[in-house]
């Protein structure tokens, strides 16, 4: 039979284990069902192959436009990704979107993919006068202000010479205390390095139930705002 003060400390470690397995549990709840979908190595295979199926996909016609962006614009969650919001815009636009990525080298878990590690293989066979439209910020909403200004600062540089327009962060319910943050901060980027930005502080697009991404009537409503936004900026001189 075992003594009192045997008892005592099992059961003090298997109340400490169950607290930590609690707090780790938390952890994956508060990252947001991106980066906790199953485990990091399943998840980031499914976002690689997501990736390159939208890629595949071109929408439109007309002159040529490149979207970089997260899963917004990969379409994560709509029945048929080819119908995210870039299918909207005007032209032939091409998509590279990868789930859970951002400005900053470190928000996403699935290695090199933030927006500047992924534009060079983007580029690769884009006339030089197409539009580049970089979308995202939802994903660096827990990231410091120095990796996102490292991660912006490295894009504009793989960019260099090339139409650019950064759309930021809508106000999803599921991080909508941390928006301001990026937006302000993807605002004043912008300013410094002469690239237009729109803020879509005020658009109120359809979430899903995980109040981080769209519905396909959200997609709608994203795009045609982006759309509209970019048919008000000026037109580059021939």
């Amino acid at each position: 039979m075992l003594g009192p003060l045997v008892v005592s400390r099992r059961r003090t470690l298997g109340v400490a284990l169950a607290a930590l397995l609690l707090a780790l549990a938390g952890v994956f709840v508060l990252v947001g069902p991106e980066r906790a979908t199953g485990s990091y190595a399943e998840r980031c295979a499914r976002f690689d192959v997501d990736s390159a199926t939208r890629a595949g996909v071109v929408t439109g016609s007309g002159d040529p436009v490149l979207v970089v962006g997260d899963s917004w614009s990969a379409g994560l969650g709509l029945p048929d990704p080819a119908a995210s919001w870039p299918s909207r815009l005007e032209g032939r636009v091409r998509v590279a979107g990868f789930s859970g990525s951002g400005f900053s080298a470190h928000a996403s878990g699935c290695g090199a993919v933030s927006f500047a590690d992924r534009v060079p293989a983007a580029l690769v066979g884009l006339p030089a006068g197409a539009l580049v439209v970089v979308a995202g910020g939802l994903n660096d909403w827990d990231r410091p202000e120095a990796e996102v200004r490292a991660g912006f600062t490295a894009l504009v540089a793989a960019l260099e010479g090339r139409r650019v327009v950064v759309v930021g962060p809508a106000a999803a319910p599921a991080r909508a205390a941390y928006v301001p943050r990026v937006d302000a901060l993807l605002a004043e980027l912008s300013a410094a390095h002469g690239v237009a930005y729109l803020a879509p502080r005020d658009v109120a697009p359809a979430y899903l139930d995980d109040g981080l991404h769209l519905t396909p009537a959200g997609h709608a409503t994203f795009g045609d705002w982006v759309a509209d936004q970019l048919g008000r900026l000026p037109r580059p001189r021939a």
